[in-house]
């Protein structure tokens, strides 16, 4: 039978109206606003119009058009911002919101959120407070700093402070440390945004102490070290620690009290992660902690409230009380402050840290970095039992593979942490078509990753209530359309002699750049 012309195919396009009064669509009535629901309809007719102008001759299937349509308005009601199961094996996922909040954290977020508060409001002098007091002196204790103020985020905090102290003037920075993270978070774009002049001194691989005293002129305000949270250089290397840049800006402080010169040279680390425990799991891999760059010598440090620290998005500086007032009387301060439910869950997590073992039980992010192999696997065996119970016999393999697990967020690079998960090899459908459905399909999405034509749910990064969703999901997907048709596809191609689809690239996980 010769293929339908085009034209023909055009034609036979319903209306968006007739398409409105299909049973399916008609039902959404209630649900949705007539001109949103209309714009799904015009939505799924214009996705068909451009499959025939592409070239397909597929009849037009009206009861599949209205389901379309149907499809889409019912994507306006879900809720773009939902939970997630992690279920990649990177702990500090970015895509997926980095670190999720302790219990605590989450209680006093809707503590603070379902009424009014005490945000600027000090009960004890019945006057106006400060929104800085609430996570300062646990700061301070925390940490051994001076004094301490939290804003939106890491890279605000590192605006703020190139730009209250090295605006117009000189700031020191080793070749080797001018990173780039995620979003091309660049050091010497924002050194360029904040006015800061930047001085790079040094090779990529190796700089030295007297690198930083030639650069050293009467217009130098600081000496930076920005910490390579994403990346390490090593072999034949070398870096300047924290004490030698003290030294060298405490004699070039005294030089210039000696000449009659007020302006000092400040020492100020970006560390990033923003670790509060010497993890020492990790051995020599453990990210050095907040309080040991302060006692190092730094004037001021600057870090992520959701890396290491497990908290909300912040972006914390800590050190000197002189020199931390200043940040707070800052325009910046203001314009990147932190609301009152951000400053509940910072609040709470920084409390959980009072207690150390405390916090590495209740701090989900803590509690997964350090988690023992042997738990994760007695997790991940228990996600490999009910998979086998949910997936209907003869569609797949289960069974519990060794792998490596991530950090993210740009922390511990270099550490591979043992980790198990469950792994799908399929009879029927493939690793693709069911990670499309886990992801796209379903309310809550189950994000993994493929290995050798395998989907791989890593154990390290769900928790106990987790795994009832993940079977019920990877059941869906087998009962499901999708798995018939892959296999059905796959069988036509073996009889008729096609070629194997290629194998991705062996570890894909949804979201790489976590």
């Amino acid at each position: 039978m010769a293929p339908t012309p085009a034209r023909d195919l055009l034609r036979s396009l319903p209306p968006v109206e007739e398409v409105l009064r299909s049973p399916q669509v008609s039902a959404l009535a209630p649900l949705l606003p007539h001109d949103i629901l209309a714009d799904c309809v015009r939505d799924a007719v214009d996705a068909v119009r451009s499959a025939i102008l592409a070239g397909s001759r597929e009849p037009v299937d009206s009861a599949a058009l209205a389901d379309d349509a149907c499809a889409r308005a019912l994507a306006c009601l879900r809720p773009s911002l939902r939970r997630v199961v992690n279920a990649t094996g990177v702990v500090v996922h970015t895509n997926l919101g980095r670190s999720p909040l302790a219990d605590e954290a989450v209680h006093a977020v809707t503590e603070a959120a379902r009424g009014y508060s005490t945000l600027e409001y000090d009960t004890d002098a019945m006057a106006r407070g400060s929104r800085h007091d609430h996570v300062e002196g646990l700061l301070c204790a925390l940490t051994g700093a001076e004094a301490a103020i939290a804003v939106n985020n890491n890279a605000a905090a590192v605006v703020m402070v190139l730009a209250e102290f090295a605006q117009g003037r000189e700031a020191v920075v080793s070749r080797g440390e001018l990173v780039e993270i995620g979003g091309s978070f660049r050091i010497p774009d924002i050194m360029a945004f904040s006015r800061a002049r930047m001085v790079e001194v040094g090779a990529t691989n190796k700089t030295h102490a007297a690198d930083y005293e030639r650069a050293l002129t009467p217009d130098t305000a600081m000496l930076l070290k920005v910490h390579p949270s994403n990346y390490r250089i090593v072999g034949f290397s070398e870096q300047v620690g924290m004490r030698e840049l003290r030294a060298l800006a405490d004699a070039e402080n005294e030089r210039r009290r000696a000449a009659g010169v007020e302006d000092e040279v400040l020492v100020y680390e970006d560390q990033g992660s923003g670790a509060f425990i010497n993890l020492a799991c990790f051995g020599a891999y453990a990210e050095p902690t907040v309080a040991e760059s302060l006692r190092g010598g730094c004037d001021l440090v600057s870090f992520s409230g959701d890396k290491l620290l497990g908290g909300p998005q912040a972006g914390i500086v800590v050190g000197s009380k002189q020199l931390i007032d200043r940040l707070k009387k800052n325009p910046l301060a203001r314009a990147m402050r932190l609301d009152k439910m951000t400053l509940a869950a910072l609040e709470a997590t920084l409390r959980l840290y009072l207690d150390p073992e405390r916090a590495l039980a209740a701090i989900p992010t803590l509690r997964m970095l350090s988690e023992p192999d042997g738990a994760v696997r007695e997790r991940a065996e228990r996600l490999a039992d009910a998979l086998r119970r949910a997936v209907p016999a003869g569609c797949a393999c289960i069974e519990v593979v060794p792998e490596v697990a991530r950090a993210g967020g740009g922390a511990l690079p270099l550490c591979d942490i043992p980790t198990f998960a469950a792994s799908i090899s399929f009879e029927r459908g493939d690793a693709q078509g069911c990670e499309a459905f886990l992801v796209s399909k379903r309310a809550v999405p189950v994000i993994g990753r493929i290995k050798r034509e395998a989907v791989l749910l890593d154990a390290r990064t769900i928790g106990e209530d987790d795994i009832a969703e993940i079977a019920e999901a990877v059941r869906a997907y087998f009962e499901g359309p999708g798995a018939a048709a892959a296999s059905a596809g796959i069988a036509e191609g073996a009889a008729e002699g096609s070629p194997a689809p290629a194998a991705p690239a062996a570890g894909r996980s949804a979201g790489a750049g976590a």
